[in-house]
């Protein structure tokens, strides 16, 4: 969920549609046809999104499996289960912002149920210092738990109240992590807060909740899927070519130097928080980072997995080779600079940016801002 918050500025296989060619006659004037571009980038998201949702359904079998019989190694599995989850989920952020089925129209709030962060712990598990704390544990206004309540209390008073989505269970997997970022150790949640009788009160509750998670997680992916393969592809189709390349380019240039490089970077950075973080659970928030950065690579250079295309990469080389040269440049040093930064991203941050580990997550931020601000340069370029 994109989140603006107070903060100093930190130094810095789709079916072939035609698109509407009505304003520029269906190519660029040195013959690349745009209809193959944004052809292919909806065939990338909805192959992204596809292996998010299978990815998915792969963690709910884990899950399944957990809570009918837990155990040390069951958890462990599960927690595999969600660590892959993320890696094909990370790159289909590169489709936020760009007025696409997973943050806008009757399904806008689908994004929200699905990633929403940074979480307030206590409103769903007991918590350090509170055994009572979270709607697991409130058996008397929550008596009842199922997919309509937890999805309905999902920002329900406050946009750190995440109920619902990959961090809910996350937190309910990894619990939180206690230990000082020097000991690189993520959180400790015993397997037995889920054995009837175990470690923690209301097992049975946190069973159910963490498999309604699962099944919620996987109906909100199957929404998007079905949307890229079918109605929201009509639509997209539908744009003006240069709609269509807006809404890509725009897209991507607004995660890498706004929601990457300063939500989930700058911020967590300047706040020497790792409660900032993205997956501050399990600790995979450097992959968060570095896949949502792939989505974005993903996206310019029109490749992902198998398939690859005509791309906007391939656009603004054709309008003008030195801007390309200069994208290329700056793409190659955020790439660098974001691998440079120190694993896990808690111990990175954890000294501020007058660190030498902080400084490089600083240079990184700049790099990202660099590489998005240079990318709507394109628009005009490519006169849209």
């Amino acid at each position: 969920m994109f989140k603006f918050r107070n903060f100093l500025p930190v130094a810095f296989a789709v079916v072939s549609i035609s698109c509407s060619s009505d304003d520029d006659n269906g190519g660029s004037e040195s013959g690349l046809d745009r209809g193959l571009v944004i052809e292919n980038y909806a065939d990338i998201a909805l192959t992204n999104y596809t292996d998010a949702l299978n990815d998915a359904q792969s963690l709910k079998t884990s899950i399944d499996a957990f809570v009918a019989a837990p155990s040390a190694s069951g958890l462990d599995n599960v927690k595999a289960a969600w660590l892959a989850s993320r890696e094909s989920y990370g790159t289909s952020e590169a489709f936020r912002f760009a007025n696409g089925p997973i943050d806008s129209g009757e399904t806008e709030e689908i994004e929200g149920l699905l990633n929403s962060w940074p979480l307030d712990e206590a409103y769903i598990d007991y918590v350090d210092g509170d055994a009572d704390a979270g709607i697991i544990n409130n058996t008397v206004d929550f008596p009842t738990l199922n997919k309509e309540l937890l999805a309905s209390q999902n920002g329900e008073g406050a946009e750190e109240n995440v109920s619902v989505g990959y961090h809910a269970i996350e937190f309910l997997l990894w619990g939180q992590d206690l230990d000082d970022p020097s000991a690189k150790t993520a959180g400790q949640r015993p397997y037995t807060d889920f054995v009837d009788g175990g470690t923690a009160q209301n097992q049975d509750r946190r069973r159910e909740y963490l498999s309604i998670c699962a099944d919620l997680l996987v109906e909100h992916l199957q929404v998007i899927v079905d949307a890229w393969g079918g109605s929201y592809q009509q639509t997209f189709f539908g744009l003006s070519q240069k709609q269509a390349l807006s809404n890509m380019l725009a897209s991507i240039a607004e995660l890498s130097s706004s929601e990457l490089a300063i939500e989930r970077m700058a911020v967590a950075l300047q706040n020497q928080d790792q409660e900032d973080e993205h997956s501050c659970f399990s600790d995979n928030t450097h992959r968060d980072i570095r896949l949502n950065w792939q989505g974005i690579k993903n996206v310019y250079t029109g490749s992902y997995a198998s398939v690859s295309g005509a791309s906007l990469a391939d656009l603004v080389e054709e309008a003008d080779a030195d801007l390309a040269a200069e994208l290329n440049t700056l793409l190659l040093d955020a790439d660098t600079k974001i691998n440079a930064t120190l694993i896990p991203f808690d111990l990175a941050i954890s000294g501020g940016e007058s660190s030498a580990e902080g400084a490089k997550v600083l240079a990184a931020v700049q790099a990202l801002v660099a590489f998005g601000d240079k990318l709507l340069e394109a628009k005009t370029t490519l006169d849209i």
